[in-house]
């Protein structure tokens, strides 16, 4: 486990030698791995640091409002809209690795964009150390790692909690005192919902996994799993009222793990399950069937690309 009485000040010390006197953008998700990285850069070059929140359309239901409203304190916030951009980058692309490599690239160019108006030199990522392995491993790139185009316009990318585990950077978190909904918060991947559409992402598809998730989410926090989800998986034959439908299927998923290398799959209890089909089918009007994913990890991913 991470000693974060010398790992704070290591990392601070680190960014400040890193950064030096230049100024340096943030991408900055809402998550705790960013939120971390953020914290310790703030602490490290104060205002020579610029936090870059992208709006891709690809995030949770009411992300950018809470984005706002958490970070606030921070004066020099940037939120970037780039729905429609990051929509177009992906239409007409269904391969997971390719929808990665469009999404990372676009992050790159709107941070680029973003560090050219705040004349920063220097990204800081989030990346953490599963993301690495799995980048690495050939398992499946992530947007801020294998995901990254080959040219990027920076003098360097800083990434201070790229060696820890995902329980690792909620210790840090705590110990750095960031609210507990930031410090606890429940993993959503960099990618966004793009992979939590099987098949190319569209407008309709982003909604319906949006708020699938929210339901999710919702009624599943008693359980405390450590990643619960919704995923738009293909269509499927349905009845609603006295109309045949083909709408959508919403692929549930929970699991439980340390350090998201290996999970399992929830048990969940029938009630809760039914609940959650009800709401889904009956709150998405295109959407026909609900189904509960019991694979653990491996031989599935906790993601679906």
């Amino acid at each position: 486990m991470v000693n974060t009485d010398t790992f704070v000040p290591d990392a601070v010390e680190e960014i400040e030698t890193e950064i030096g006197d230049e100024n340096a953008v943030i991408a900055l998700s809402g998550g705790v791995d960013s939120s971390v990285a953020a914290a310790l850069a703030y602490e490290a070059i104060g205002d020579q640091l610029t936090p870059v929140y992208v709006d891709t359309g690809l995030m949770r239901k009411g992300e950018t409002a809470q984005i706002r409203e958490t970070f606030s304190y921070m004066d020099s916030l940037r939120v970037v809209d780039a729905k429609d951009r990051f929509l177009e980058a992906l239409s007409g692309v269904t391969d997971p690795e390719e929808k990665r490599s469009v999404i990372g690239e676009q992050f790159i160019r709107e941070f680029e964009r973003e560090a050219r108006d705040a004349d920063a030199d220097f990204l800081v990522q989030g990346t953490i150390y599963p993301d690495r392995i799995e980048s690495e491993g050939g398992i499946k790139s992530h947007h801020n790692v294998g995901g990254l185009p080959d040219v990027v316009d920076f003098d360097g990318i800083v990434e201070p909690v790229r060696d820890l585990y995902k329980d690792e950077v909620r210790e840090v978190a705590h110990e750095l005192d960031l609210d507990e909904l930031v410090a606890e918060r429940m993993p959503f991947p960099g990618p966004g919902l793009a992979i939590r559409v099987i098949g190319e992402v569209t407008a309709e598809k982003l909604e319906v996994a949006r708020e699938s998730c929210h339901v999710v989410e919702e009624e599943l926090e008693e359980y405390e799993p450590w990643q619960a989800l919704a995923a738009v998986v293909g269509k499927a034959t349905g009845v609603k009222g006295d109309n045949r439908v083909h709408g959508w299927i919403v692929s549930v998923r929970s699991v439980e793990s340390r350090d998201g290398m290996t999970a399992r799959a929830q048990e969940i209890d029938w009630e809760t399950l039914q609940r959650i089909q009800s709401r889904i089918t009956g709150e998405n009007e295109n959407v026909s069937r609900v189904v509960y994913d019991v694979t653990h990890k491996p031989p599935a991913t906790i993601e679906y690309e």
